[in-house]
């Protein structure tokens, strides 16, 4: 049983072209494509609720994973607590997230334009403008949207909180 669920998750973890195929699949089958990206270090309720949120506005949701060098570069070299593996298996565990692929620029535009979702999705802390790849979505047919993140949770405070009590 234990190699089944290990499976399963994996399955969920694929390269860009291997998750290429299956997005034009599940669009050819009709289903609506919603990718977003991030950290998701130290997996969180935001998070989770942010992800939810995200899922309910399609069929599939496609998650774009910062790599361990994208994450140094962004945050410094103390991040990520989790390494890339950990939190892609994580991610991979929630029942709502049906594709997982780990990119190693600091921008997910290359995936963006490479799978050109139905939808794409950020946190209501940018503008549609500020985007990226929203106005190759939106050229695509498809549509960006914004979701407010769940206040008082990020994984830089659960850092900064373990920090203070050291």
């Amino acid at each position: 049983m234990r190699d089944d669920i290990e499976r399963t998750l994996l399955n969920k973890i694929s390269d860009l072209v291997s998750l290429k195929n299956l997005v034009v699949q599940w669009q050819s089958d009709g289903k609506k494509v919603v990718f977003t990206n991030g950290v998701f270090d130290l997996l969180h309720i935001g998070h989770i609720t942010y992800m939810a949120q995200a899922a309910e506005l399609g069929d599939k949701l496609i998650i774009g994973l910062n790599s361990d060098s994208s994450v140094k570069r962004i945050k410094g070299d103390d991040r990520p607590v989790n390494d890339q593996n950990s939190r892609a298996a994580l991610l991979a565990a929630l029942f709502f997230v049906d594709g997982i692929t780990i990119f190693e620029e600091d921008t997910p535009f290359n995936i963006i334009t490479a799978l050109l979702p139905d939808i794409l999705v950020k946190g209501a802390d940018y503008s549609v403008d500020d985007i990226v790849g929203a106005k190759e979505v939106i050229a695509n047919g498809g549509e960006v949207k914004t979701i407010n993140f769940v206040e008082g949770y990020s994984s830089t405070s659960i850092i900064n909180k373990i920090k203070a009590r050291s």
